[in-house]
């Protein structure tokens, strides 16, 4: 028995040892612990730090539009012995030397999944379109560089090199890193900056495109001298390299294509297959010039400019890896080279003289290079500075030539110190400069300056043709609309306010004897052109800057613009079309501008508003279930972010105030409020159009664009002028019209407020007024007055055209005075909506937005109405559409519905 006891024992004191490795944090072990067998512990912990790092200098330096790259950059070296580093036992605990190999190992794959995706990103076709100007900016953007590159590294070598570094070695190495051009960051740059449709951003991005090839051409060229052991086994290295690379681009890129097609993934995006085949060749690339004595990032970049092109793969395969590169593995590349980054070394007076005087000649070298060839060319002086400007900016690119050279060691930590913050403050200053010399009002577009003039002189006809035989009433009306598209649940909204405000244009030779007058130059007058503006947002990502370089061909693939297009085609519609990649922030303005420069008349938005809840005894009504309420967070505006919430009706709504904010034309806004199931909806193409009309600017614009929209025959109106009387006088029944046998009688405990509806919350911006006059409000109301008379009580003569007869005698005009007009109209539009319903008629309701010089305030009785529908989610639908609209909305009487806003003009 003892004998089986001790072997027990034993047996257990056996497994205590074999698993005492495997020890968790209860049992007392360091979590932060480093251990050979088991590293992934501390990996989680490093990886951690540095995303968070990373992320959080992210969001301040958003702020001052500084690319992510800076980041990065920045947390590395703060977590390396610059700062972080000198925090007893950080560097001990989070990144021990003896863990550093595994992080390289992960960094490094990241790298070559990075340069995978530059290749991805270069577009030989972009050089093509611009060879002559970019070929001439980018040499000498390079030769001038590297000269004076080569001039720095005789004293720098002197004083910091080690002499057993071979001289032109390291000569290479500083005239690669000084010629070397950042093309990524130049991208998002350009993107960001609204520069890729201009001469600038396009001779640039052709430039950086070329620049990026020779660099890299020459860091391999680089890297071979230094691995090779004779000048003769440098010229194999070389030859080697130049045959591979001949080898991908030919036979190797025509397989990948044929592959593609064969697979389906250019019509339908990258198969998992083709996915797994282009990996295996982006590290067979990779580990073939890395044996052959090249790095093995070229073989990356190089697999990456053979994948094809054809139909947007190239973005599809970016699209599936940028996420993870981004996150992850660039990160950890960077915090590698904070971590080799001690500015700490530069502590005396000669090294902060090499490292200004490193700092100057670059960018002496790149400005004045790119510069001078740009002015050679036939670019003006701002122009040409501009270019010079952002061919300087380093970034990334010139931070991997400095690990490059610092792991082959020809760089020493104190001249890659040196080198680091050179490329730092480049590539920060390049945003500032270019703003500061190239402002918005300077730049000269590349496509739109010649079609703009063609617009404007089209645009100048059809306002001569106007005054010829036509009323002032026709002279007014819009004949040029922007459309936006953005999102492909608002399609069905532009094509329904599109096809209100086409008027169809009868044939010639189907017109009758008693339309004679009608000659076929006349009926030009109907014409309308729409120009289809399509939205896409820039995010964060590299396949958003590749569609903005490659914008000229997704314009013909977008399919809302093919689907618009083919709208406007079947309904005999001129339609051009737009596409704009921006940032979220710059969407507003980018309408706004683009309907300017465009000479638009009316911006047509959709907007699907949020849902608000309303309640009949103890059932809820149906809403429209794609959208939710919105709370507001005091910390967004901090923290950069766009609303409080993120639904797609909430940030759209920031949007759309955003256009009502910044535009200085006219608005119309469409509401798709949706319906509920099995909802009555009528057939058909019949409209009718309910609009209250209570004064001021928007108003009077609504009943413009009410009297012009029924132009067309299968368009009829009934127009309430609203007046608001005391609660003693009698409630009168408006007249004209024949909707309903009552209307609504209660009344309102509360006082009449004159003052003007001001609103602005933070992160959320609303169109400000200034505080109306006693001359200005009566001004707005005799204008509201003339304007009323013109219509409502015409005073026809033989001058009076037809057409304007033929248009009001489809319109009722009607007067309706109550204590309570939100319930009156309300109750109007819906008993409306339920005689038109039997009719096969649909009902539109049209508002004004009244957010300036409304004779009314109506936010007591719109309360009011919100409680008695106990309504939840109103405050978003309030501030972007005003008060008269949204008692429509949440009261659930209509469907679809235009909120309009005249021009935001200084004369108002």
């Amino acid at each position: 028995m003892p004998e089986f006891s001790n072997s027990v024992i034993s047996l257990f004191k056996y497994s205590k040892r074999a698993v005492e490795g495997e020890g968790g944090l209860l049992t007392g072990v360091d979590p932060s612990a480093f251990d050979v067998s088991d590293p992934l512990r501390l990996w989680i912990i490093q990886v951690g730090v540095i995303i968070m790092m990373a992320q959080l200098l992210s969001l301040g330096l958003r702020k001052i539009r500084q690319p992510r790259v800076i980041a990065e950059v920045l947390g590395g070296i703060l977590l390396g012995p610059t700062a972080f580093g000198r925090i007893p036992g950080f560097t001990q605990h989070i990144f021990p030397p003896q863990s550093l190999s595994y992080l390289s190992l992960v960094a490094n794959i990241g790298l070559c999944l990075f340069l995978f995706l530059v290749g991805l990103e270069i577009d030989a076709s972009i050089i093509k379109r611009n060879a002559r100007l970019s070929v001439i900016v980018s040499l000498a953007g390079m030769a001038l560089p590297f000269g004076l590159g080569a001039a720095l590294s005789i004293p720098l070598y002197h004083h910091f090199i080690d002499p057993d570094v071979v001289y032109t070695h390291f000569m290479l190495f500083t005239g690669v890193a000084y010629s070397i051009t950042a093309f990524p960051v130049l991208c998002r740059i350009l993107t960001e900056l609204k520069l890729l449709d201009t001469t600038v951003g396009i001779i640039v991005l052709s430039a950086g495109v070329g620049n990026d090839v020779v660099g890299w051409t020459l860091l391999a060229l680089s890297v071979a001298l230094v691995n090779a052991g004779s000048g003769l086994t440098a010229l194999w290295i070389l030859l080697t390299c130049v045959g591979f690379t001949l080898f991908l681009l030919f036979p190797v890129k025509r397989v990948m294509l044929w592959l593609a097609r064969l697979t389906g993934s250019v019509e339908n995006g990258p198969t998992v297959f083709y996915n797994t085949v282009v990996i295996l060749l982006l590290f067979a690339c990779a580990f073939f010039t890395d044996i052959i004595g090249v790095n093995a990032i070229f073989g990356a970049f190089l697999a990456g400019i053979i994948v094809p092109r054809e139909g947007g793969l190239a973005i599809a395969m970016t699209e599936k890896l940028e996420d993870m590169v981004s996150i992850i593995f660039l990160p950890l590349y960077f915090t590698l080279s904070g971590l080799n980054t001690n500015l700490g070394l530069l502590d005396n007076g000669i090294t902060w003289a090499f490292t200004i005087a490193i700092m100057t000649l670059a960018f002496v070298g790149k400005f004045g290079g790119c510069t001078l060839a740009a002015r050679a060319s036939g670019f003006g002086w701002r122009e040409a500075s501009t270019i010079g400007s952002l061919m300087s900016c380093k970034g990334l690119v010139e931070l991997i030539v400095l690990n490059v050279g610092l792991s082959a060691g020809i760089l020493s930590q104190r001249v890659f110190s040196m080198f680091v913050l050179e490329a730092l403050t480049l590539t920060f200053m390049t945003t500032p400069l270019v703003t500061w010399l190239y402002p918005p009002e300077r730049r000269v577009l590349a496509v739109d300056e010649g079609s703009l003039n063609i617009r404007k002189s089209e645009a100048d006809a059809l306002d001569s043709e106007f005054g010829d035989g036509k009323s002032e009433d026709e002279r007014s009306w819009r004949r040029r609309f922007t459309v936006v598209l953005d999102k492909l649940e608002h399609l069905p909204g532009m094509m329904a306010l599109t096809q209100l405000i086409h008027m169809p244009v009868p044939d010639a030779g189907s017109l009758t004897s008693t339309d004679s007058s009608l000659s076929p130059s006349k009926l030009k007058r109907h014409e309308v052109t729409i120009d289809a503006l399509r939205l896409i947002e820039l995010s964060d990502r590299t396949s958003a800057v590749m569609k903005s370089s490659t914008a000229d061909t997704l314009i013909h693939t977008d399919p809302l613009l093919g689907v618009f297009r083919m709208f406007g085609e079947l309904n005999d519609l001129s339609v051009s079309t737009s596409l704009s990649i921006v940032p979220y922030d710059d969407l507003a303005y980018n309408v706004a501008d683009h309907a300017k420069r465009h000479a638009s008349q009316l911006i047509l938005l959709p907007w699907l508003p949020p849902s608000v809840a309303h309640t009949d005894g103890t059932e809820t009504l149906p809403t429209t279930p794609r959208i939710s309420n919105v709370t507001h967070n005091p910390f967004e505006s901090f923290f950069g972010s766009r609303t409080a919430d993120k639904s797609a009706s909430a940030i759209h709504s920031h949007f759309v105030r955003g256009v009502f904010l910044q535009s200085k034309t006219d608005v119309a806004l469409f509401i798709d409020a949706g319906h509920a199931p099995n909802e009555l909806r009528p057939s058909g193409s019949k409209q009718h159009i309910f609009f209250p009309f209570f004064g001021g600017p928007d108003d009077r614009l609504s009943l413009e664009f009410v009297v012009q929209l029924c132009e067309n025959p299968k368009i009829t109106a009934t127009i309430l002028r609203v007046t608001k009387r005391s609660l003693e006088a009698p409630i009168d029944k408006p007249q004209g019209i024949h909707l309903g046998d009552n209307l609504v009688t209660s009344t309102v405990h509360s006082t009449r407020d004159h003052g003007l509806t001001v609103t602005s919350t933070l992160g959320m911006p609303d169109t400000v007024y200034g505080q109306p006059t006693t001359q200005t409000r009566l001004q707005s109301e005799t204008a509201d007055s003339v304007l009323w008379s013109r219509y409502a009580s015409p005073q026809f003569t033989s001058d009076t055209p037809p057409s304007l007869r033929a248009i009001l005698s489809r319109i009722e005009f009607a007067d309706l005075n109550s204590p309570v007009p939100l319930h009156a109209i309300v109750q109007q539009a819906s008993s409306l909506r339920e005689t038109l319903a039997q009719k096969r008629t649909r009902l539109l309701i049209v508002a004004g937005r009244s957010r300036r010089l409304a004779v009314e305030n109506h936010h007591h009785e719109l309360k009011e109405l919100i409680e008695e529908h106990s309504s939840v989610g109103h405050e978003v639908v309030k501030k972007t559409i005003g008060d008269v609209a949204t008692a429509f909305v949440v009261s659930g009487c209509g469907t679809g519905m235009v909120v309009l806003q005249a021009a935001n003009l200084p004369s108002d």
